[in-house]
């Protein structure tokens, strides 16, 4: 087992965060407001944000409105150098933006600069998406017609995030609309104001620089009632929100309700089949990241391994030596890669379903404890814990935003598949094989039913290149790559008629 390391003291964590955020450009008076910001590093306040009131949603939109009224007529490769510059302050601010990310939601120095540099890589896909806007032009079974598609700007976009991933998902959304010709609003998890605010300020300070019209993105902080009044605003014409499936079922109703658009990222029970063939040390490689990165914590986090009967306990040792060896603990720290849960409630939760494993017949093999509660009674360090189980039982059913891995036996190929689909829901998926037959089954139409399936990688560590989202109880949204820039867009089937002549469509004749 690791040592302990020394957890940073709450000045120090303070100053620490507030240096950070002054130079992205967040106000001093934006960091004395009355409610705390608490660090899961230590457990300890770090700053003071204010929130808005949900009444203050409508304000908001309304200035986006009028932003969106020149946005729209703006030419996209111009929108697209509004989103050049942003690429350019955050890889300039890249070590303040990734402290902050570390302080307020505990992830590890080299996960909290990779989120930062995801940031700046959708902004140069953005970048190119802004001169490849494609529409298309169709033939048209009437003489002297020209049929086409065209994409036009949607309007304003609601954007909802959740503490692990406090900043990337917004970029994923903002840089794409904002090419797109959408102004934003963003509610940022109520865990993670700070690392919004310096993100706004910088986008801020790239529009004043290029004269981009004012309130094209706009941050609000608050609660739970300020997603609520984004999703019933009839002036926000997408609302992209990421977190619990409870959540979802929320927003989706709401904003259908007024029949806006909704893109739902919402939660994963995410497995991966190792199969008798499997080069088990890439495995176990692939196993632990994707298990025990960001402290279990990502959407995409392997909650399932689906072994062979024939390699189950040989890698059921090789997880467990590797969970005892991970070093955990100060996320500021070099070296470390698991950090804190995000709160109590997390750790009991983890404990709760570890609980509930026991009584359906697991086994705990590695993990399951808490680290430095006497250092920090406030902070929650947990061991990422690997679980046996005898098969797919009820509590592997179901998320639980920690680091419990569950292990459970399979004989054939089929029965793997049908466990990996066999819960509600449907985000990203593994196999490990060096079987090819095998592996092009998984990707099939008769395989994985997930969003994402991945061969000899797990599940976490998506490229920004490729779609990103699921199905089922995932939500069905799709962001980032490919052609998810669809979403933010509206679509116009354009008819030119220039014969001279008015033939209808299908041979239908109707003379006055």
């Amino acid at each position: 087992m690791t040592p302990p390391m020394t957890l940073p003291a709450q000045a120090e964590l303070a100053s620490l965060a507030r240096e950070a955020a002054i130079r992205c450009g967040v106000s001093p008076a934006q960091l004395a407001g009355p409610r705390t910001v608490t660090s899961p590093v230590n457990g300890e306040p770090v700053a003071g944000v204010s929130w808005a009131a949900a009444a203050d949603v409508d304000a908001a939109v309304t200035r986006a409105q009028a932003a969106f009224s020149a946005w729209r007529l703006t030419p996209a490769p111009s929108r697209g150098a509004l989103v050049r510059r942003l690429g350019e302050f955050l890889a300039r601010h890249q070590d303040e933006v990734a402290t902050l990310v570390s302080v307020e939601v505990g992830k590890v120095t080299s996960e909290a600069r990779g989120e930062v540099q995801e940031m700046i890589d959708i902004c140069d896909f953005a970048v190119g998406l802004s001169r490849q806007l494609y529409g298309r032009t169709m033939p048209s079974e009437r003489p002297g017609h020209r049929l086409a598609e065209t994409w036009h700007p949607l309007g304003v976009v609601g954007v909802i995030t959740a503490f692990n991933f406090p900043v990337a998902v917004w970029s994923w959304n903002t840089a794409i609309a904002l090419a797109c010709g959408d102004p934003v609003i963003w509610k940022p998890s109520e865990a993670a104001p700070l690392t919004a605010l310096a993100c706004a300020a910088l986008l801020e300070e790239a529009s004043r620089e290029l004269g981009a019209p004012e309130h094209l993105s706009q941050v609000i902080l608050g609660g739970a009632d300020i997603g609520l009044a984004l999703a019933d605003h009839p002036g926000v014409a997408l609302v992209s929100a990421t977190g619990s499936t409870r959540m979802g079922r929320s927003v989706g109703p709401r904003v259908a309700a007024r029949f806006g658009r909704s893109l739902l990222e919402l939660g994963g029970n995410n497995a991966a089949i190792v199969a008798p063939s499997a080069d088990l040390d890439l495995a176990v490689r692939g196993i632990v990241f994707a298990a025990a990165g960001t402290a279990g914590q990502r959407c995409t986090t392997l909650r399932r391994v689906i072994a062979h009967e024939s390699v189950i306990d040989e890698l059921a040792g090789r997880i467990a030596g590797a969970y005892q060896r991970l070093p955990i603990g100060n996320p500021l720290a070099a070296g470390t890669l698991v950090g804190p849960l995000i709160h109590d409630r997390a750790f009991k939760s983890m404990q709760d379903a570890l609980d509930a494993a026991r009584s359906q017949g697991g086994a705990v093999i590695a993990g399951g404890g808490r680290r430095l509660a006497e250092e920090a009674p406030g902070a929650f360090y947990a061991e990422p814990a690997l679980v046996r189980l005898p098969g797919q039982t009820a509590i592997a059913r179901e998320e639980t935003f920690a680091p419990i891995l569950y292990l459970l036996p399979y004989q054939s190929l089929e029965d793997a598949i049908a466990i990996n689909n066999g819960v509600a829901q449907g985000l990203s998926s593994a196999i490990f094989t060096r079987d090819q037959a095998e592996a092009e089954i998984f990707t099939s139409a008769a395989g994985s039913d997930c969003g994402i399936v991945n061969v000899n990688i797990g599940t976490s560590g998506a490229e920004i290149g490729g779609a990103f989202g699921g199905e089922k109880e995932t939500g069905g949204g799709r962001e980032s790559g490919s052609d998810a820039w669809r979403a933010y867009m509206r679509r116009a089937t354009t008819t030119v008629n220039y014969s001279g002549e008015l033939p209808l469509a299908q041979g239908v004749e109707f003379s006055v």
